[in-house]
């Protein structure tokens, strides 16, 4: 194409060059934009409602695993805890429990108190030398959960009420002599339990 002064003009070459150009990073992008296969689903966190298994099954098998996790938890419980039953001399509870004396949460090996008294946070938690007793305690079958009760407690309620509290799967996991005494039936205001036939 000739201007009127004689000359060629090559602008629109050039716009039809750069258009093209812009077209190209396009048309290779729409040439590997092929299907891709969904991503792989995640496991779910949420429990299952729908059990199939039947609730024999269910019973044998958390029966048979009861030992182990029983012993686990007795293990955590030795790592982090002095359990042993040592009664403070003439201290008792009001209807005559011992009250167990000192202090129970383990320290590291080769720590005293004053030692840690005598340290910062920072280091403590640098170090790595805070007392594991102090830590959340989970339930010994977290998985499973559920209330758990001392012995006493299930025999007294078995008595008064003639309700079984008794788990196949699992038991309570502390001594007796270091939980409160049970409170006997009897009058609410006094601070005792209330029988389901109190009146």
């Amino acid at each position: 194409m000739k201007a009127s002064c004689g000359k060629v003009s090559y602008r629109p070459l050039v716009g039809a060059v750069a258009i093209a150009l812009a077209l190209v990073p396009a048309l290779v992008w729409t040439q590997d934009a092929r299907p891709k296969p969904p991503p792989a689903q995640l496991p779910s966190s949420y429990m299952k409602v729908d059990i199939t298994e039947p609730f024999q099954v269910t019973m044998e098998r958390m029966k048979a695993a009861r030992p182990a996790i029983e012993r686990r938890q007795q293990d955590l419980l030795a790592q982090r805890y002095d359990l042993a039953n040592r009664p403070a001399a003439g201290v008792t509870m009001f209807r005559g429990k011992p009250v167990q004396a000192g202090v129970r949460v383990k320290l590291p090996r080769g720590v005293t108190w004053q030692q840690l008294a005598g340290m910062r946070p920072e280091d403590v938690k640098a170090k790595g030398l805070f007392p594991a007793g102090f830590l959340p305690l989970s339930h010994p079958n977290h998985p499973e959960g559920g209330m758990l009760f001392p012995q006493f407690h299930i025999d007294e309620i078995l008595r008064q009420e003639r309700r079984d509290l008794n788990r196949f799967d699992l038991s309570f996991d502390l001594p007796d002599h270091i939980l409160p005494e049970f409170h006997a039936s009897g009058n609410g205001r006094r601070g005792e339990r209330q029988a389901a036939d109190d009146r």
